[in-house]
Protein backbone atom coordinates (compact mmCIF):
# COMPACT_ATOMS: atom_id res chain seq x y z
CA UNK A 1 0.00 0.00 0.00
CA UNK A 2 1.13 3.29 -1.28
CA UNK A 3 0.08 6.14 0.97
CA UNK A 4 2.37 8.57 -0.83
CA UNK A 5 0.23 11.35 -3.02
CA UNK A 6 1.73 11.73 -6.75
CA UNK A 7 3.70 15.10 -7.83
CA UNK A 8 1.03 16.59 -9.53
CA UNK A 9 -1.05 16.26 -6.68
CA UNK A 10 0.84 17.52 -3.80
CA UNK A 11 1.46 20.45 -5.84
CA UNK A 12 -2.33 21.21 -5.90
CA UNK A 13 -2.55 21.13 -2.24
CA UNK A 14 0.28 23.41 -1.57
CA UNK A 15 -1.15 25.97 -4.61
CA UNK A 16 -4.49 25.49 -2.60
CA UNK A 17 -3.36 26.15 0.55
CA UNK A 18 -1.49 29.14 -0.94
CA UNK A 19 -4.30 30.23 -2.30
CA UNK A 20 -6.77 29.68 0.38
CA UNK A 21 -4.10 31.64 2.87
CA UNK A 22 -4.14 34.53 0.60
CA UNK A 23 -7.48 34.71 -1.37
CA UNK A 24 -9.69 33.41 0.98
CA UNK A 25 -9.43 33.10 4.50
CA UNK A 26 -9.14 36.84 5.15
CA UNK A 27 -12.79 37.42 3.81
CA UNK A 28 -13.92 35.53 6.68
CA UNK A 29 -12.72 38.57 9.04
CA UNK A 30 -14.98 40.81 8.10
CA UNK A 31 -19.18 40.68 7.88
CA UNK A 32 -19.87 42.74 5.07
CA UNK A 33 -18.77 39.81 3.01
CA UNK A 34 -21.08 37.34 4.64
CA UNK A 35 -24.55 37.62 3.24
CA UNK A 36 -27.83 37.64 5.19
CA UNK A 37 -27.76 33.21 5.11
CA UNK A 38 -24.49 33.49 6.22
CA UNK A 39 -22.55 32.47 3.42
CA UNK A 40 -20.12 34.44 0.97
CA UNK A 41 -21.90 37.25 -0.93
CA UNK A 42 -21.90 36.90 -4.64
CA UNK A 43 -20.07 39.67 -5.51
CA UNK A 44 -17.65 38.88 -3.36
CA UNK A 45 -17.53 34.88 -4.45
CA UNK A 46 -17.41 36.12 -8.10
CA UNK A 47 -14.24 38.02 -7.59
CA UNK A 48 -12.35 35.30 -5.99
CA UNK A 49 -13.72 32.39 -8.60
CA UNK A 50 -12.14 35.08 -11.56
CA UNK A 51 -8.46 34.32 -9.56
CA UNK A 52 -9.51 30.75 -8.99
CA UNK A 53 -9.93 30.37 -12.85
CA UNK A 54 -6.92 32.53 -13.27
CA UNK A 55 -5.01 30.39 -11.28
CA UNK A 56 -6.11 27.37 -12.54
CA UNK A 57 -7.74 26.00 -9.57
CA UNK A 58 -11.38 25.56 -10.93
CA UNK A 59 -13.65 22.44 -11.65
CA UNK A 60 -11.00 20.23 -10.25
CA UNK A 61 -13.74 17.06 -10.79
CA UNK A 62 -14.34 18.24 -14.49
CA UNK A 63 -12.70 17.33 -17.44
CA UNK A 64 -9.82 19.88 -19.18
CA UNK A 65 -11.36 20.08 -22.66
CA UNK A 66 -14.85 21.76 -20.66
CA UNK A 67 -12.86 23.85 -18.61
CA UNK A 68 -12.11 21.59 -15.01
CA UNK A 69 -8.70 20.25 -13.76
CA UNK A 70 -9.90 16.86 -14.72
CA UNK A 71 -8.47 14.86 -10.79
CA UNK A 72 -8.76 11.75 -10.59
CA UNK A 73 -11.08 11.25 -7.18
CA UNK A 74 -7.98 10.42 -4.53
CA UNK A 75 -6.88 14.38 -5.71
CA UNK A 76 -10.52 15.41 -4.90
CA UNK A 77 -9.98 14.54 -1.72
CA UNK A 78 -6.76 16.11 -0.99
CA UNK A 79 -7.98 19.43 -3.00
CA UNK A 80 -11.35 19.32 -1.24
CA UNK A 81 -10.06 19.16 2.19
CA UNK A 82 -7.66 22.02 2.11
CA UNK A 83 -10.38 24.23 -0.12
CA UNK A 84 -12.57 23.55 3.32
CA UNK A 85 -9.46 24.85 5.64
CA UNK A 86 -12.00 28.13 4.59
CA UNK A 87 -15.82 28.15 5.39
CA UNK A 88 -16.18 29.43 2.15
CA UNK A 89 -13.43 27.63 0.32
CA UNK A 90 -15.41 25.22 -2.08
CA UNK A 91 -17.34 27.87 -3.29
CA UNK A 92 -14.51 29.67 -4.77
CA UNK A 93 -13.39 26.62 -6.46
CA UNK A 94 -16.58 25.43 -7.81
CA UNK A 95 -16.39 21.85 -5.77
CA UNK A 96 -19.45 23.17 -3.14
CA UNK A 97 -22.38 20.68 -2.83
CA UNK A 98 -24.97 20.15 -5.01
CA UNK A 99 -23.50 21.36 -8.22
CA UNK A 100 -20.30 19.22 -7.25
CA UNK A 101 -22.41 15.89 -7.51
CA UNK A 102 -24.59 17.46 -10.27
CA UNK A 103 -21.80 18.15 -12.28
CA UNK A 104 -19.88 14.32 -11.99
CA UNK A 105 -23.28 12.83 -12.57
CA UNK A 106 -24.47 14.85 -15.72
CA UNK A 107 -20.60 13.99 -17.20
CA UNK A 108 -20.87 10.58 -16.64
CA UNK A 109 -24.42 9.87 -18.07
CA UNK A 110 -25.58 12.85 -19.94
CA UNK A 111 -25.74 12.67 -23.71
CA UNK A 112 -23.39 15.11 -25.94
CA UNK A 113 -25.96 17.89 -26.35
CA UNK A 114 -27.34 17.72 -22.57
CA UNK A 115 -23.91 18.25 -21.72
CA UNK A 116 -23.61 21.25 -23.73
CA UNK A 117 -27.18 22.71 -22.61
CA UNK A 118 -27.43 21.74 -18.70
CA UNK A 119 -23.65 20.65 -17.68
CA UNK A 120 -21.32 23.10 -18.79
CA UNK A 121 -22.72 25.98 -17.43
CA UNK A 122 -22.93 25.20 -14.03
CA UNK A 123 -18.82 24.42 -14.82
CA UNK A 124 -18.25 27.82 -16.26
CA UNK A 125 -20.69 29.64 -12.73
CA UNK A 126 -22.80 30.99 -14.90
CA UNK A 127 -25.53 28.86 -13.19
CA UNK A 128 -26.13 26.96 -10.14
CA UNK A 129 -27.86 23.54 -9.98
CA UNK A 130 -30.10 21.30 -7.73
CA UNK A 131 -30.98 17.62 -7.20
CA UNK A 132 -34.58 16.65 -6.43
CA UNK A 133 -35.33 14.04 -4.46
CA UNK A 134 -36.32 14.33 -0.88
CA UNK A 135 -39.83 14.20 0.07
CA UNK A 136 -42.30 15.27 2.93
CA UNK A 137 -44.16 12.07 4.17
CA UNK A 138 -45.13 9.54 2.94
CA UNK A 139 -42.60 10.02 0.27
CA UNK A 140 -39.31 9.45 -0.16
CA UNK A 141 -36.54 10.09 1.90
CA UNK A 142 -33.49 7.85 2.71
CA UNK A 143 -35.51 5.06 1.02
CA UNK A 144 -36.53 6.18 -2.77
CA UNK A 145 -38.54 3.20 -2.85
CA UNK A 146 -41.25 5.63 -1.54
CA UNK A 147 -41.01 8.02 -3.76
CA UNK A 148 -44.44 9.82 -5.19
CA UNK A 149 -43.56 12.70 -7.29
CA UNK A 150 -44.79 11.01 -10.81
CA UNK A 151 -44.37 11.84 -14.28
CA UNK A 152 -46.95 10.46 -16.58
CA UNK A 153 -45.91 10.52 -20.28
CA UNK A 154 -47.86 12.73 -22.66
CA UNK A 155 -46.59 12.13 -26.26
CA UNK A 156 -43.39 13.58 -26.53
CA UNK A 157 -43.88 14.97 -22.49
CA UNK A 158 -43.46 14.23 -19.09
CA UNK A 159 -46.45 15.77 -16.79
CA UNK A 160 -44.56 16.08 -13.49
CA UNK A 161 -46.95 16.22 -10.40
CA UNK A 162 -45.65 15.99 -6.14
CA UNK A 163 -44.00 17.66 -3.88
CA UNK A 164 -40.01 17.84 -2.60
CA UNK A 165 -38.41 19.46 0.09
CA UNK A 166 -34.85 20.27 1.88
CA UNK A 167 -34.03 21.04 -1.99
CA UNK A 168 -30.70 22.01 -1.47
CA UNK A 169 -29.85 25.35 -3.51
CA UNK A 170 -33.25 25.23 -4.99
CA UNK A 171 -33.99 28.88 -4.37
CA UNK A 172 -30.20 30.31 -6.49
CA UNK A 173 -30.49 27.42 -9.21
CA UNK A 174 -31.67 27.58 -12.66
CA UNK A 175 -30.66 23.82 -13.31
CA UNK A 176 -32.55 20.47 -11.86
CA UNK A 177 -32.05 17.69 -11.46
CA UNK A 178 -35.55 15.93 -11.07
CA UNK A 179 -36.33 12.24 -10.04
CA UNK A 180 -39.78 10.87 -10.24
CA UNK A 181 -42.09 8.17 -10.27
CA UNK A 182 -42.04 6.88 -13.77
CA UNK A 183 -43.80 3.27 -13.18
CA UNK A 184 -46.99 3.89 -10.91
CA UNK A 185 -46.60 0.09 -9.74
CA UNK A 186 -46.85 0.09 -5.96
CA UNK A 187 -44.64 -3.50 -6.03
CA UNK A 188 -42.09 -1.99 -8.13
CA UNK A 189 -38.90 -0.68 -6.55
CA UNK A 190 -35.93 -0.96 -8.97
CA UNK A 191 -37.53 0.46 -12.05
CA UNK A 192 -40.13 3.09 -11.27
CA UNK A 193 -37.84 5.86 -11.48
CA UNK A 194 -36.82 8.69 -13.83
CA UNK A 195 -34.02 11.29 -13.96
CA UNK A 196 -35.17 14.34 -15.74
CA UNK A 197 -34.15 18.06 -16.55
CA UNK A 198 -35.55 21.27 -16.07
CA UNK A 199 -35.02 24.92 -16.09
CA UNK A 200 -36.33 27.32 -13.52
CA UNK A 201 -38.14 29.42 -15.92
CA UNK A 202 -40.33 26.30 -17.19
CA UNK A 203 -43.78 26.95 -15.87
CA UNK A 204 -46.00 24.15 -14.14
CA UNK A 205 -44.07 24.43 -10.44
CA UNK A 206 -43.26 26.84 -8.07
CA UNK A 207 -41.00 26.74 -4.68
CA UNK A 208 -43.83 27.47 -1.86
CA UNK A 209 -40.99 27.85 1.20
CA UNK A 210 -37.29 28.56 2.41
CA UNK A 211 -37.10 26.49 4.75
CA UNK A 212 -35.18 28.10 8.02
CA UNK A 213 -32.51 25.61 9.42
CA UNK A 214 -30.18 25.41 12.32
CA UNK A 215 -26.88 26.17 10.23
CA UNK A 216 -25.88 28.60 7.93
CA UNK A 217 -26.71 27.77 4.69
CA UNK A 218 -25.37 27.02 1.21
CA UNK A 219 -26.43 29.95 -1.44
CA UNK A 220 -30.16 29.17 -2.66
CA UNK A 221 -31.19 27.26 1.14
CA UNK A 222 -33.16 24.19 1.52
CA UNK A 223 -36.34 24.80 -0.32
CA UNK A 224 -39.91 23.30 -0.42
CA UNK A 225 -40.77 22.21 -4.44
CA UNK A 226 -44.05 22.10 -5.38
CA UNK A 227 -45.26 20.64 -9.08
CA UNK A 228 -48.33 20.69 -10.80
CA UNK A 229 -48.40 20.03 -14.40
CA UNK A 230 -44.49 20.89 -15.16
CA UNK A 231 -44.14 19.68 -18.42
CA UNK A 232 -40.56 18.23 -19.70
CA UNK A 233 -39.37 17.05 -23.24
CA UNK A 234 -38.74 13.65 -23.22
CA UNK A 235 -35.37 14.92 -24.98
CA UNK A 236 -34.58 16.19 -20.87
CA UNK A 237 -34.57 13.02 -19.87
CA UNK A 238 -31.40 11.79 -18.41
CA UNK A 239 -30.73 7.95 -18.65
CA UNK A 240 -33.42 5.25 -20.10
CA UNK A 241 -36.95 5.23 -18.37
CA UNK A 242 -36.43 3.31 -15.34
CA UNK A 243 -33.15 3.97 -14.58
CA UNK A 244 -33.56 6.78 -11.84
CA UNK A 245 -32.81 5.22 -9.10
CA UNK A 246 -29.23 3.77 -10.77
CA UNK A 247 -28.65 7.37 -11.62
CA UNK A 248 -29.24 8.28 -7.82
CA UNK A 249 -26.78 5.82 -7.06
CA UNK A 250 -24.32 7.22 -9.15
CA UNK A 251 -24.32 10.54 -8.13
CA UNK A 252 -24.79 9.88 -4.09
CA UNK A 253 -22.01 7.40 -3.67
CA UNK A 254 -19.27 9.93 -4.44
CA UNK A 255 -21.04 12.65 -3.57
CA UNK A 256 -21.52 11.12 0.23
CA UNK A 257 -17.33 10.91 -0.16
CA UNK A 258 -16.89 15.09 -1.30
CA UNK A 259 -19.13 15.89 1.75
CA UNK A 260 -16.51 13.87 3.60
CA UNK A 261 -13.23 15.55 1.64
CA UNK A 262 -14.45 19.10 2.74
CA UNK A 263 -15.93 18.08 6.32
CA UNK A 264 -12.10 16.91 7.18
CA UNK A 265 -10.85 20.36 6.07
CA UNK A 266 -13.46 21.69 8.38
CA UNK A 267 -12.70 19.49 10.86
CA UNK A 268 -8.82 20.64 10.83
CA UNK A 269 -9.66 23.99 10.42
CA UNK A 270 -11.44 23.73 13.88
CA UNK A 271 -8.48 21.90 15.30
CA UNK A 272 -5.68 24.63 13.99
CA UNK A 273 -8.26 27.37 16.10
CA UNK A 274 -7.99 25.48 19.05
CA UNK A 275 -4.24 24.95 18.86
CA UNK A 276 -3.23 28.56 18.19
CA UNK A 277 -5.57 29.78 20.85
CA UNK A 278 -4.06 27.35 23.87
CA UNK A 279 -0.65 28.21 22.62
CA UNK A 280 -0.99 31.85 23.21
CA UNK A 281 -3.57 31.90 26.24
CA UNK A 282 -2.18 31.49 30.00
CA UNK A 283 -4.41 30.24 32.99
CA UNK A 284 -2.90 30.43 36.31
CA UNK A 285 0.48 30.41 35.82
CA UNK A 286 0.66 27.88 32.51
CA UNK A 287 -0.06 28.05 29.21
CA UNK A 288 -3.48 25.92 28.39
CA UNK A 289 -1.24 24.35 25.87
CA UNK A 290 0.82 22.80 28.34
CA UNK A 291 -2.22 21.52 30.22
CA UNK A 292 -2.52 17.20 30.11
CA UNK A 293 -6.58 17.81 29.97
CA UNK A 294 -6.08 20.14 27.04
CA UNK A 295 -3.27 17.68 25.01
CA UNK A 296 -5.62 14.67 25.53
CA UNK A 297 -8.21 17.03 23.41
CA UNK A 298 -6.11 17.62 20.82
CA UNK A 299 -3.99 14.74 20.69
CA UNK A 300 -7.60 12.35 20.18
CA UNK A 301 -8.93 15.04 17.34
CA UNK A 302 -5.94 14.29 15.36
CA UNK A 303 -6.07 10.75 15.41
CA UNK A 304 -9.89 10.93 14.75
CA UNK A 305 -8.79 13.55 11.97
CA UNK A 306 -6.14 11.04 10.30
CA UNK A 307 -8.83 7.90 10.87
CA UNK A 308 -10.72 9.71 8.58
CA UNK A 309 -8.59 10.62 6.46
CA UNK A 310 -7.76 7.35 5.90
CA UNK A 311 -11.25 6.31 5.45
CA UNK A 312 -11.54 9.14 2.71
CA UNK A 313 -8.73 7.94 0.62
CA UNK A 314 -9.52 4.33 0.90
CA UNK A 315 -12.72 4.84 -0.04
CA UNK A 316 -11.27 7.42 -3.33
CA UNK A 317 -8.97 5.04 -4.46
CA UNK A 318 -11.60 2.14 -4.33
CA UNK A 319 -13.92 4.60 -6.86
CA UNK A 320 -10.99 5.40 -8.86
CA UNK A 321 -10.53 1.84 -9.48
CA UNK A 322 -13.97 1.68 -10.94
CA UNK A 323 -15.40 0.04 -7.61
CA UNK A 324 -19.15 1.52 -6.68
CA UNK A 325 -16.99 1.31 -2.61
CA UNK A 326 -20.70 1.64 -0.79
CA UNK A 327 -19.06 0.52 2.14
CA UNK A 328 -16.00 2.61 2.04
CA UNK A 329 -18.06 5.66 1.78
CA UNK A 330 -20.93 4.29 4.44
CA UNK A 331 -17.62 4.06 7.01
CA UNK A 332 -16.12 7.01 6.01
CA UNK A 333 -19.59 8.98 6.55
CA UNK A 334 -20.35 7.82 9.42
CA UNK A 335 -16.98 8.70 11.37
CA UNK A 336 -16.19 11.63 9.68
CA UNK A 337 -19.60 13.29 9.97
CA UNK A 338 -18.79 12.29 13.65
CA UNK A 339 -15.14 13.90 14.03
CA UNK A 340 -16.30 16.92 12.34
CA UNK A 341 -19.13 17.47 15.32
CA UNK A 342 -16.45 16.62 17.83
CA UNK A 343 -13.91 18.85 16.38
CA UNK A 344 -16.14 21.69 16.58
CA UNK A 345 -17.09 21.22 19.76
CA UNK A 346 -13.94 20.62 21.33
CA UNK A 347 -12.39 23.42 19.35
CA UNK A 348 -15.62 26.28 20.82
CA UNK A 349 -14.15 24.41 24.59
CA UNK A 350 -10.49 25.02 24.31
CA UNK A 351 -11.85 28.63 23.01
CA UNK A 352 -13.91 29.09 25.66
CA UNK A 353 -16.03 32.63 24.91
CA UNK A 354 -14.30 33.53 22.26
CA UNK A 355 -15.12 30.12 20.48
CA UNK A 356 -18.74 30.89 21.30
CA UNK A 357 -18.26 34.25 19.76
CA UNK A 358 -18.61 35.26 16.13
CA UNK A 359 -14.59 36.57 16.67
CA UNK A 360 -13.73 33.11 15.02
CA UNK A 361 -15.64 30.76 12.55
CA UNK A 362 -15.80 28.04 15.23
CA UNK A 363 -19.77 28.72 16.02
CA UNK A 364 -20.61 28.82 12.19
CA UNK A 365 -18.89 25.24 11.71
CA UNK A 366 -20.39 23.98 15.18
CA UNK A 367 -24.08 25.20 13.89
CA UNK A 368 -23.48 23.68 9.93
CA UNK A 369 -21.62 20.63 11.34
CA UNK A 370 -24.64 18.54 13.02
CA UNK A 371 -26.60 18.38 9.06
CA UNK A 372 -23.28 16.11 8.45
CA UNK A 373 -24.63 13.14 10.73
CA UNK A 374 -27.83 13.61 8.15
CA UNK A 375 -27.53 14.88 4.79
CA UNK A 376 -27.14 11.82 2.20
CA UNK A 377 -28.44 9.20 4.59
CA UNK A 378 -28.15 9.34 7.81
CA UNK A 379 -25.68 7.79 10.16
CA UNK A 380 -28.04 5.25 11.24
CA UNK A 381 -28.63 4.46 7.90
CA UNK A 382 -24.93 3.84 6.70
CA UNK A 383 -24.80 1.32 9.69
CA UNK A 384 -27.68 -0.58 8.35
CA UNK A 385 -25.51 -0.79 5.16
CA UNK A 386 -22.68 -1.95 7.05
CA UNK A 387 -24.67 -4.88 8.75
CA UNK A 388 -25.62 -6.04 5.39
CA UNK A 389 -22.03 -6.09 3.88
CA UNK A 390 -20.90 -8.18 7.21
CA UNK A 391 -24.13 -10.19 7.32
CA UNK A 392 -23.10 -11.42 3.50
CA UNK A 393 -19.22 -11.56 4.04
CA UNK A 394 -18.66 -12.17 7.54
CA UNK A 395 -14.90 -12.54 8.28
CA UNK A 396 -14.23 -10.98 4.67
CA UNK A 397 -15.34 -7.90 5.48
CA UNK A 398 -12.25 -6.98 6.73
CA UNK A 399 -9.73 -8.21 3.38
CA UNK A 400 -7.40 -6.49 2.18
CA UNK A 401 -8.18 -6.89 -1.35
CA UNK A 402 -9.00 -4.62 -4.59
Amino acid sequence: MDYQLPADIEEVIARVRSFVDAHILPLEQDRNNFDDHENIKEDVLDSVRVKAKEAGLWAPQMPKDRGGMELPIVGWAAMYEEANRSIFGPACFNCAAPDDGNMSVLNKVATDAQKEKWLQPIIDGKVRSAFVMTEPAPGGGSDPAMIRTSATRDGDNWIVSGKKWFITGGAASSHFILIARTNPDPEEKRKHLTAFLFHKDQPGWEITRRTPIMGPEEHGGHCELTFDGLTIPDENRLMNVGDGLKLTQIRLGPARLTHCMRWLGLAKRSMEIAAEYTEHRHGFGIRLADRESVQLKLGELAYDIQIGRLLVMNAAWKLDQGDFARKEVSMAKIHVADTLNKAADTAIQLCGAKGYSKDTVLEWIYRYARQAKLVDGASEVHKMVLAGFYEKEKNDFWSWGA
